[in-house]
């Protein structure tokens, strides 16, 4: 391990003086308390290391170590049920040895190394294995069964293989000769750079949905498994609010999320939460199934860019094992304040409002290890990725945001004023889009209904004529609209306040499944057919309006438990049976 000095200090950035032995992108620790750093930069005069921890104390001439090895994490079980700092350090274990804030130089197994798990060996001797087959297996939790792989660049033969039993991560299971004729010990741990993607077999379409019981996504702005989605708001929007009841109620395997650079209550608030919740799924607790990445806003910057790239490593890896994994990322502006931070320290050339002219790379990197894969053992698997943005002063059209839209095929855009009247989830139905409508076309006819995608089109057009008339309405009232007119705004109230406004409170509405969402959305457009009828017939909208069904449809959502929804059609009738006494 070799020694070089430390030459200058300016923040998280250290530099050395003159040529040295080091990698770029190679860890290293830094000063006498061996700091966690990373290598970012290196000419013949000036090498360049970004240090993962509070720097202050640092002086020049205190030593850097190499380590010959780039910004890994450690993979094995264990990682389920656990919170982790940026660079994969457990949080309990370090609050356990300094008390509420992080201690500098600490140095912690990400995974439990005395805990011994049940492990069922899968391969026998003279097996021929190669990268990402499953050699043995283990309850992680009592949902997750956690498959341990032959690490992606090696293949060959068993050559030895140890009975079924209680093992530790750091135990070997079997040995691997490989074809270059080296011998491993293949145990339930293994580690891999952060920065680089983990190997898949082959890429597949993006055709089936995340559900997430959310009526505004899944029937409106959809997204896929192994999709990509932005979803940006000001401050107080409910970024925060709308990433957890995904988190909560998405049909993804695993829940992977990272706090990046928010304020520290709202990570308690998560793992309390989570701690508290019950897996609608399973029965179980949620956070059986959920890792937890924390790099809050008083933690170390640099490690701000590091989490990004811990959580979506985790994310592969549960990916790999055929798992459908979903990672939250609140919020991808901080971490872009961090690339700015540390890029402004380095004296780099600024792009748009002080951001690096990489940050579209960066993004671009981030996004596009989203993806529904074929893996390397033949089973499927999903990314997908959801990252908040929060463009300063609620502006969309700040750098983050507007490169974020370039690289994910979902937009949710957050509005102040439906936040602020008090309308959750607070996403703006004209500014947001979902380019996975195409793709998801075929799945909801088959597995939902037929005319699903037609009913949607026309509610999302009602919606949009609502907009256009709304403009007339701000300019001369709606007392000189026609009546046919009228009942556009009337029925658009209804699909807003009665379909997509959602209480992630109530017990029926915090989660609704396909079925409910489709049978609403029918019942809704059903009442708005039968009273273009009365309309056309010259019958006065007052009357239509009397008859109460506009405000009973908006309260359905309550009234009309999830697991019975043949209420639903009692709905349709009285509606049929009112519509044809105004009609005689």
């Amino acid at each position: 391990m070799s020694v070089n000095q430390i030459y200058g200090i300016n923040g998280p950035v250290v530099t050395i003086k003159g040529e040295t032995d080091l990698e770029m992108l190679e860890t290293v620790y830094v000063g006498n308390n061996r700091l966690i750093g990373e290598v970012i930069g290196l000419n013949k005069d000036f090498t360049t290391v970004q240090v993962y921890e509070e720097t202050a104390g640092l002086t020049v001439g205190e030593p850097i170590y190499s380590t010959g090895a780039p910004m890994c994490v450690t993979l094995g079980p264990g990682l389920l049920g656990n919170i982790f700092d940026g660079i994969q350090r457990p949080l309990p274990a370090l609050q356990a040895e300094f008390g509420a804030f992080i201690g500098r130089g600490a140095q912690f197994s990400a995974l439990n190394t005395e805990k011994k798990y049940d492990v069922t060996v899968q391969v026998k001797v003279g097996d021929r294995v190669s990268g990402g087959d499953v050699f043995a297996v283990c309850p992680e939790t009592s949902t997750i069964t956690h498959k341990a792989m032959v690490p992606p660049a090696l293949s060959g033969e068993i050559v030895s293989a140890n009975p079924d039993g209680q093992y530790t991560v750091e135990e070997p299971i079997a040995v691997l000769k490989t074809d270059k004729g080296k011998t491993v010990e293949l145990t339930l741990a293994q580690k891999w750079p952060i920065r680089t993607p983990r190997p898949t077999k082959k890429r597949l379409p993006a055709n089936k949905p995340l559900v997430t019981g959310q009526r505004i996504i899944d029937t409106v702005f959809p997204i896929a498994k192994g999709g990509a989605a932005a979803i940006p708001g000001g401050f107080g929007t409910g970024k925060t609010m709308t990433q957890h009841q995904l988190a909560k109620w998405c049909d993804a395997d695993i829940i992977i999320y990272v706090g990046c650079g928010e304020r520290g209550n709202e990570m308690t608030q998560v793992l309390e939460e989570f701690s508290e919740l019950v897996d609608p799924r399973t029965g179980k607790n949620l956070l059986e199934r959920t890792v937890l990445i924390a790099n809050t806003s008083n933690m170390p910057v640099a490690a701000r860019e590091a989490s990004i790239y811990t959580g979506i490593t985790l994310a592969e890896y549960y990916r790999d094992m055929g798992y459908h994994t979903a990672l939250m990322a609140d919020s991808t502006s901080r971490w872009a304040e961090a690339l700015r931070e540390i890029s402004g320290r380095l004296e780099e050339m600024p792009a748009d409002e002080g951001f690096p002219a990489y940050l579209p790379s960066r993004l671009s990197e981030f996004y596009e290890r989203s993806g529904y894969v074929e893996n390397l053992n033949g089973t499927e698997g999903s990314v997908t990725l959801i990252g908040a943005v929060s463009p300063q002063g609620s502006d969309f059209s700040e750098p983050v945001t507007q490169n974020t839209k370039r690289f994910t095929r979902c937009f949710w855009a957050l509005d102040k004023s439906l936040a602020y009247a008090r309308h959750y989830p607070a996403i703006n139905w004209n500014l947001s889009y979902s380019e996975y409508l195409g793709d998801l076309a075929n799945w909801y006819r088959d597995n939902v209904a037929p005319d699903f995608m037609k009913y949607r089109e026309e509610l999302c057009a009602l919606l949009a004529e609502e907009n256009s008339l709304m403009e007339i309405v701000k300019l001369i009232g709606a007392d000189v609209l026609p009546d046919d007119q009228k009942l556009i705004i009337e029925i658009a109230r209804v699909i807003r306040v009665g379909f997509l406004q959602q209480n992630a409170f109530h017990k029926d509405d915090t989660f609704v499944p396909l079925e409910k969402q489709y049978k609403m959305m029918y019942v809704i457009l059903h009442l708005y057919h039968r009273a273009r009828e009365v309309v056309a017939r010259q019958i006065p909208i007052s009357k239509l309006l009397a008859t109460g069904l506009f405000d009973k449809l908006i309260k359905m959502k309550y009234d009309i438990p999830n697991h019975n929804l043949s209420r639903l059609d009692a709905y349709s009738k009285e509606i049929d049976t009112v519509m044809d006494g105004l009609l005689r």
